[in-house]
């Protein structure tokens, strides 16, 4: 087995219910710092599925961190520098470069779900993190000392602290809340998919794209974005389609779609569009419903042994860009905060992860909405004035920051004043 850094075994047991980048970031983490983690998954294999995400320079900066990773996500990551912005009917607008933020802050990370995902679980395995797929989890508890869960089987697992990572139906919710929510439909939905680029090459429409290697390009229409992502060398291609729906997500909020159901969203749109759409294997097709949350009051149960974390705590829109990245911050802060409060102060070191975390996410899932609307209640003429008013905003509190170093200097203020007047427990 590779030798794998990591400080001396805490004492802590951590339970993490989830294996999606939010659970697998803060096994691996919590493995770093020492502690004993169980990583439960519903499902009984993680099947390399989805299309594309991305990680900003926030998260980014912890693949370096883990030996192999970044070496075997080089060859399968989106290489462009730049995406270009066009109206909907072809006119060329304006091109975004990432290059200075590429220098100054490090990459960004843009490439297939599955196959990042894929990546980061075959680590956590290499590392020796207990994995432990085919575990439905129907219950959260807990007590002053310990917390716990329980499979569908009836088998009960206690540990110092539970994280809830699997996603906006987390039965850990109502142990968090006091009751059970439900999503709600945001009135948008995505059509999403990812397929090889073979077709896209023998026509003149879309031969550009892929033709020349990497490329991004998007289309903004009257609430309607569609953005294009070759990768891979050109060899495959991503696009996904941002539109208005009213659906209802009561059971599931991804389904098959029908590419007649695309057409008719971008009917009269650039034949660059239309023709990427037409190119698409209806079997890749998918109509995936963003729901939202209101924002939860806390993140953390009455007790301070269970944790939400990543989406079960904070979904976000895809036009933040930040989902999987804050998912990940969520769980390399969490690892930090028990390695610096040792296992005698648990519940301290949840009560300070909620305070590091809390307002950090609420802002940056804040943008999701002002960038979906940016581009969805666009006012051409004033775009066509100051085209650069379609760029993404790509601010440095939120890139150009490293949650784990961040934790380590302000744990004792936060602690300090979270607990001045009384003894942590």
């Amino acid at each position: 087995m590779a030798e794998f850094p990591r400080l001396p075994p805490s004492g802590i047991r951590v339970v993490i219910v989830g294996a999606g980048f939010a659970g697998l970031t803060a096994a691996i983490e919590c493995d770093r710092k020492g502690h004993e983690v169980i990583l439960f998954e519903k499902s009984p294999e993680l099947a390399p599925l989805g299309d594309i995400i991305s990680f900003g320079q926030n998260s980014s900066r912890f693949f370096s961190k883990w030996p192999g990773v970044w070496e075997a996500l080089e060859p399968i990551i989106h290489k462009s520098e730049e995406v270009k912005f066009y109206d909907w009917l072809g006119k060329y607008a304006t091109t975004q470069s990432f290059a200075k933020e590429h220098r100054e802050w490090g990459p960004r990370v843009n490439g297939h779900r599955g196959e990042i995902h894929q990546i980061l679980y075959r680590h956590a395995l290499a590392r020796g993190v207990d994995v432990r797929l085919g575990h439905n989890i129907v219950n959260y508890f807990e007590t002053e000392d310990a917390a716990g869960v329980e499979t569908a089987d009836g088998q009960r697992f206690t540990a110092d602290v539970v994280l809830a990572a699997e996603g906006v139906r987390s039965r850990g919710r109502k142990l968090v809340l006091g009751f059970e929510d439900k999503p709600q439909p945001s009135g948008y939905a995505v059509f999403r998919t990812w397929y090889p680029s073979d077709e896209l090459l023998k026509s003149d429409k879309t031969r550009h794209l892929v033709v020349n290697g990497d490329s991004h390009v998007a289309w903004i229409g009257q609430d309607v974005h569609f953005l294009a992502a070759a990768i891979k060398g050109g060899r495959e291609m991503s696009w996904v389609c941002t539109h208005k729906d009213e659906g209802d997500i009561e059971e599931n909020w991804q389904f098959p779609a029908k590419l007649e159901d695309v057409l008719r969203v971008v009917d009269g749109w650039d034949p660059v569009v239309l023709e990427l759409v037409r190119a698409t294997p209806p079997d890749r097709l998918f109509d995936y419903k963003l729901v939202f949350r209101d924002p939860l009051p806390t993140f953390i149960s009455p007790k301070a042994r269970t944790a939400l974390i990543g989406d079960a705590a904070h979904p976000f829109l895809p036009t933040s860009i930040q989902g999987a990245s804050q998912a990940m911050e969520d769980g390399v802060v969490m690892a930090a905060c028990l390695d610096l409060a040792g296992k005698g102060k648990v519940q301290e070191a949840v009560r300070v992860w909620e305070h590091i975390r809390y307002e950090r996410v609420h802002k940056i899932q804040a943008t999701g909405i002002s960038t979906r609307e940016q581009w969805h209640k666009a006012d051409w003429d004033a775009i066509w004035r100051d085209t650069e008013s379609l760029h993404l905003k790509r601010e440095a509190w939120v890139l150009d920051f490293d949650s784990e170093a961040d934790t380590y200097a302000s744990y004792d203020g936060i602690r300090d004043q979270l607990f001045s007047g009384e003894t942590a427990s």
